[in-house]
């Protein structure tokens, strides 16, 4: 009830300041500097510029003293103070307006020269100042904080506005995405843009989210992957394509999920598995001197000393699983029986209701992943649960796939491609069989792509870095909702106008 007391007050001073002749939502502001570049430069300096600067920002703080004021205000950069006083800007603009109709949290412009207080912090000595937007609600504990968790992500502007540190959080992974394509633009990748909008969902093992095309009259899914339609690429002429983008997986939320993801994805022609492991570890050391600091191999996560110099570790998938599990890989691999009765011994729901290669696969996610905290390779996976990678050189049961598994986290997946068309083909058919054993994660056939693969693809090597772990790596966070944006929430169920609970 306080808080629309405040809002109704706040209201009631929007109309005061029109009478008044200010807009209390005005249409823009010429604004010559920001407070951290300001603070930078003349934090220390024992000389101040005579020079007025213009700034824009949101009052954060606000301390009154008769017939002057301090307030600081924060701009994107970060905050800065402010000196106002009466003699200076009017008696009318000072009683009328600064006092009686400013707030906590409204954005105003400022004009004045720097000064130094006798505790030597910079200030603007305000000589102008502007209201530019009238903000009717109170920022959350005047200001010092918010807390509540779930609040912060339904709310992110809010967040957003009363903790820096999280504004930091995404500048970085606006780094990180910067450096990506930096990176593979610098060695002849060329970007582009395929449909999120696909007749076939296929290119990974996920369940779709399904929507109607009306114009078409066809029910389309939103993409699990962009792979397939990389890979048509290289058919057609290129030879280092990548695609930096949106997919979509019709799964669970949790802190390392969620249904709407970034990935890169790149293909390079004339490349296999190992040229990628290469390739990964140089990404890895450019993507530390970008966002990290120049040098920098090592960083902490979750309070482990993560290291990434060079050779990063590599283990053999099913090498790994058999010392985990007493079972020799022929067994892993043939022995229906012992693995079943190995997952059920470790816990695995529903083992009795999975194929046997999807109970080896959660086998290897819960015996062996949560061991690998320093970047790892894992290498030559099981053919069965790799339906577009190609066959390993000395073994057709396995295929030329690893995937960079970091804190116990897959962080990247790639492969040698299969483009052998007749092959892919009956992949595909042996998805087709465990869709129709009740696997809806299984791939769809694709007989488009099967025509691609007849005109020839080059010899390929292509890898997919999920972006959003990736920044929860480089920032030292455990949920993946603190490097989205606006992550998916359950929604929030209402009584009238009150929220009563989270559905």
């Amino acid at each position: 009830m306080a808080e629309e007391r405040i809002i109704e007050q706040r209201k009631e001073k929007v109309e005061k300041l029109k009478e008044l002749g200010y807009e209390p939502y005005a249409y823009g502001y010429s604004v010559n500097a920001k407070a951290k570049e300001l603070l930078t430069k003349f934090k220390d300096a024992k000389e101040l510029p005579k020079e007025e600067f213009s700034l824009a920002g949101r009052i954060v703080s606000m301390r009154i003293m008769g017939k002057a004021a301090f307030f600081h205000i924060q701009d994107e950069s970060g905050k800065i103070q402010c000196y106002i006083r009466r003699d200076v800007v009017g008696e009318e603009f000072y009683n009328q307006v600064f006092k009686k109709l400013l707030d906590i949290g409204d954005i105003v412009g400022v004009k004045g020269e720097l000064f130094k207080t006798r505790t030597g912090e910079l200030t603007v000595n305000v000589r102008e100042l502007k209201p530019l937007t009238k903000s009717l609600r109170p920022l959350p504990e005047k200001w010092h904080g918010l807390k509540d968790t779930e609040k912060r992500y339904r709310q992110r502007y809010l967040d957003l506005i009363v903790n820096p540190e999280v504004r930091e959080i995404f500048r970085t992974r606006t780094k990180v995405i910067k450096a990506i394509r930096e990176f593979l633009d610098s060695r002849g990748f060329l970007e582009v843009e395929t449909p999120i909008l696909q007749p076939i969902a296929s290119g990974a093992a996920a369940k779709p989210f399904i929507t109607h095309y009306n114009a078409l009259d066809i029910d389309v899914y939103l993409r699990i992957a962009p792979e397939l339609y990389l890979k048509r690429l290289l058919v057609g002429g290129f030879e280092r394509v990548y695609e930096l983008g949106k997919n979509f997986r019709n799964e669970g939320i949790s802190t390392r999920h969620n249904p709407e993801f970034t990935m890169v994805e790149w293909y390079m022609a004339y490349a296999d598995y190992n040229d990628l492991m290469e390739m990964t570890e140089e990404l890895f050391e450019f993507l530390l001197d970008k966002v990290i600091g120049k040098g920098v191999r090592e960083i902490e996560y979750q309070g482990e000393r993560i290291s990434f110099k060079r050779p990063f570790r590599r283990i053999s998938y099913l090498g790994e699983l058999s010392k985990k599990t007493g079972l020799t890989e022929k067994e892993l691999l043939h022995d229906e029986e012992k693995v079943l009765e190995k997952a059920k011994e470790v816990g695995i729901e529903k083992a009795e209701e999975i194929s046997h290669f999807k109970r080896v696969q959660e086998l290897f996610e819960k015996l062996v992943e949560p061991e690998l905290i320093q970047p790892t390779f894992v290498i030559d996976f099981p053919k069965a649960i790799s339906p577009l990678a190609k066959e390993k050189r000395d073994n057709p049961e396995l295929v030329e796939r690893f995937e960079l598994i970091i804190f116990g986290r897959e962080v990247a997946n790639a492969y040698t491609e299969l483009n052998n068309p007749k092959e892919q083909e009956e992949r595909f058919k042996q998805q087709l069989e465990e869709r129709a054993r009740g696997d809806e994660e299984a791939m769809e056939y694709d007989a488009d792509f099967i025509t691609a693969l007849e005109y020839g693809m080059p010899p390929t090597a292509g890898e997919g870095i999920g972006i959003d772990r990736l920044v929860m790596l480089l920032t030292n966070k455990d949920s993946i909702r603190e490097v989205l944006l606006f992550p998916q929430l359950r929604p929030e169920k209402r009584c009238g106008e009150e929220i009563c609970e989270v559905e």
